[in-house]
């Protein structure tokens, strides 16, 4: 039974998980949106496969080694992230013997890297020109700029000109906000994609959404594609930033009290190296996660394998030994900590999921 398993561990619900993905697939089927969920969020096959019975056209991924765990579940990969480095490259161009995989980038190194390997691996890779819409972390700056690198896309032999890629993370993360931010990514997008058109290259695949975005990415004209991955678990930061409530968060962490000593103040067996030290983008001073017994108290403190808990404004009366659950902040770190989640299904006892790309961090 669950209340037997050691803690700290990640226990999953079933029926939370399904509805979610229910959600995402209504949601896409309804404004003609094909589904490519992240799953950098669970890394695992079991709930990648999920994703495609219920209608997903393909998965995204992050790295090359979790391409190739995600091969198994899918024909269809993107990874949304540049790769530019020799191995990567090799590895993906590999992958594409057997499998349809695009990567998005932003430069012509990177294009160049994939181009050499894919034609000495007698294969070709899809290419999603990354354009920058307001996160300015990775995508080219300018509409221009990304009909340059597509023009030089399309004139290299092994690859193949699939289209666009955006990433709205800027959004402000309540989507009841997100209106004016939106009109200006679909500007930027429209002048991208009708600039491509006059030049006489289409973007077949226009490609983005977040999870905090995705309800209001029917609103940006072009796209063709959402890439959300925390949806199907929920976190903190999707309940503060208004995508989700408590009752769509999927996965917790189960802990245990461990110290009672200090007055006002609990410790839990969940520290950092189960927790991360992500803090909750929508309120960064809410503390490391939210306590489901106790909604008052306060995380304030984690150390490797302690958390300490400000339980001073709670009127529950907490002892050492007492099982309590936590949402985390940001539940995809916290998953790639696990070797394993504890899969929970009404009337059923828990059974382990292997997190079967754990630490493909290349």
């Amino acid at each position: 039974m669950v209340d037997d398993l050691p803690t700290p561990y990640l226990l999953v619900d079933a029926a939370i998980v399904d509805r979610n993905l229910a959600k995402m697939a209504d949601y896409t089927a309804a404004h003609g949106l094909n589904l490519r969920p992240h799953t950098k969020t669970h890394k695992s096959l079991f709930l990648a496969r999920m994703q495609i019975q219920r209608g997903a056209i393909g998965l995204t991924v992050a790295k090359p080694g979790e391409a190739q765990v995600m091969a198994d579940a899918s024909d269809d990969i993107l990874m949304a992230y540049p790769a530019v480095d020799p191995q990567r490259c090799i590895v993906l161009a590999e992958l594409a013997r057997s499998k349809t995989i695009g990567v998005g980038i932003d430069s012509q190194f990177a294009a160049a890297q994939l181009a050499g390997a894919a034609r000495e691996a007698k294969t070709t890779i899809g290419i999603l020109v990354d354009l920058d819409v307001g996160l300015h972390r990775t995508g080219l700056q300018t509409a221009g700029d990304a009909l340059s690198l597509a023009q030089y896309v399309d004139k290299t032999s092994g690859l193949r000109l699939d289209g666009l890629m955006i990433y709205p993370g800027h959004l402000p993360a309540n989507p009841a906000a997100q209106g004016p931010a939106i009109a200006q990514v679909d500007h930027k997008l429209s002048d991208a994609v009708a600039l491509w058109k006059r030049s006489g290259l289409e973007a077949r695949i226009v490609s983005g959404g977040s999870t905090p975005s995705a309800s209001q990415s029917h609103l940006l004209t072009h796209l063709t594609e959402i890439r959300p991955g925390t949806y199907i678990f929920n976190d903190i930061n999707c309940v503060r930033g208004g995508s989700a409530t408590l009752v769509d968060c999927a996965a917790t962490i189960i802990t245990t009290v461990v110290s009672t000593a200090v007055r006002g103040q609990i410790v839990l067996d969940a520290g950092s190296k189960t927790l991360t030290n992500d803090r909750c983008g929508a309120d960064p001073d809410s503390g490391h996660g939210y306590i489901v017994e106790l909604p008052d108290a306060k995380i304030f403190k984690l150390s490797e394998e302690h958390a300490q808990v400000d339980v001073s404004r709670c009127d529950a009366s907490i002892k050492v030994g007492q099982r309590v659950t936590i949402i985390p902040n940001h539940i995809c770190p916290c998953v790639n900590l696990q070797d394993h989640f504890w899969w929970k299904e009404a009337q059923q006892p828990p059974r382990a999921i292997r997190v079967d790309a754990r630490g493909k961090v290349c």
